[in-house]
């Protein structure tokens, strides 16, 4: 991931970028802040609540989120933890979970969760795009 903009190709269609704001939804309802899909070159922003404003440099969030993606999946491939599943993020006024399969992943946002509720949405995300692959 360069420090460019995002290419001006969308990285995933109308119905793709659908499904993954309906599943993300589905999952942890209006707990949801924001749906970001990305992969090795562009990302997409899928949803947005609408008390939220449109105000976060994605670029750089996605740029260390790609980057640590790869550095932990790398990190720990084959360790006695077993693989890499996703990453939770505790902020002051959220969290931010992120989950990747393959080249692409998600990072989704979100105010207060209980554990079994992350699982449930990393679960989601992850069956979603190995379907795509």
């Amino acid at each position: 991931m360069s420090d460019e903009e995002p290419m001006s190709e969308q990285p995933l269609t109308d119905a793709r970028a659908e499904q993954l704001k309906t599943a993300c939804r589905s999952a942890v309802g209006d707990n949801c802040r924001s749906v970001t899909y990305f992969d090795a070159t562009n990302y997409m922003q899928v949803y947005l609540r609408g008390d939220l404003e449109q105000d976060a440099d994605l670029m750089s969030f996605i740029g260390h989120e790609w980057h640590d993606y790869k550095t932990t999946t790398d990190a720990y491939a084959g360790s006695e933890l077993g693989n890499y599943e996703y990453t939770i993020r505790n902020f002051e006024n959220g969290f931010l979970v992120r989950v990747g399969v393959g080249d692409s992943g998600a990072f989704v946002t979100t105010d207060g969760l209980k554990l079994k509720d992350f699982d449930s949405l990393v679960a989601t995300i992850t069956e979603l795009l190995e379907s795509w692959e």
